[in-house]
């Protein structure tokens, strides 16, 4: 019984040797693993130690920004009327006059695409009556415009607000580019060198040697959001064209990276 004590000891001691050092690594100890005999207990007990976290563990972030190339725009009409019939000859009527407009300023049909279209009735609460009761009916019907020259996109929410006059939707505008791959890639590079200029430095800090390297991966790259935007005409004033400023958009990576040490 007093052997089997020390050897228990022994691997409780072996099994805390793990440790954290420097931000964002984590040095951990190999797996370890004993089986003992015990007549005592009245049959073999064994002791398991494991750990999976082997080696120094780093992540790095990269970045790439790039001017918009490309401008989203979520537009459309909005219809309402006492009957589906005269809510929806108002949508189409209207509708067709915003994709003249789209097509006028050189928006090809490719780049128009039907995002929301719906049908739904508009209820009124009576109160005395304690009850709803439809008064009308709602005809919704929304495109997305891809615009491939941004400078355009101002006098494109202009000409379809005056097309679709009081029933025009300007729902949201976003900018891209039409080929994030070369960003992405010079983002993911930079994540990789900062990664590893990391890992460089946890080792010198820690006096540890790196081995070879265990384990890569990357995160999601991000995707930058849309933003809301609404456009609203007043009756009878002339209005200057919409500004519209694209900005930059930014393009990030991350990447995980494990080495092992000695």
């Amino acid at each position: 019984m007093r052997k089997l004590c020390l050897i228990l000891f022994s691997v409780m001691l072996i099994g805390v040797g793990g440790c954290v050092v420097g931000e964002g690594a984590q040095v951990s100890p190999p797996a370890i693993s004993a089986y003992v005999a015990a007549p005592e207990f009245g049959r073999p007990f064994g002791i398991i130690y494991s750990q999976q976290q082997v080696g120094l563990w780093v992540t790095g972030e990269g970045k790439a920004t790039a001017v918009p190339d490309v401008v989203l725009l979520s537009l459309g009409i909005e219809s309402e009327a006492k009957t589906v019939a005269e809510a929806q000859r108002n949508a189409v009527e209207a509708m067709n006059k915003v994709m003249r407009a789209l097509k006028a300023n050189g928006i090809a049909e490719k780049d128009i695409q039907t995002q929301r279209f719906n049908i739904s009735p508009i209820r009124r609460w009576i109160e005395s009556e304690r009850r709803e009761e439809v008064i009308g009916y709602q005809v919704t019907n929304i495109v997305v415009a891809k615009v491939r020259q941004v400078d355009k996109a101002g006098g494109i929410i202009d000409s379809v607000a005056e097309a679709g006059g009081d029933l025009t939707r300007i729902q949201n505008i976003g900018f891209t580019v039409d080929d994030p791959t070369p960003y992405y890639n010079e983002a993911r590079e930079e994540a990789v060198k900062a990664a590893m200029a990391k890992a460089k430095q946890i080792a010198g800090i820690s006096n540890i040697k790196l081995g070879r390297l265990l384990y890569v991966s990357e995160g999601t790259p991000s995707v930058p959001p849309m933003r809301d935007y609404y456009v609203m005409k007043a009756e009878g004033t002339a209005q200057a064209p919409t500004p519209i400023s694209p900005g930059e958009l930014e393009f990030q990576v991350t990447v995980q990276m494990v080495y092992d040490i000695d």
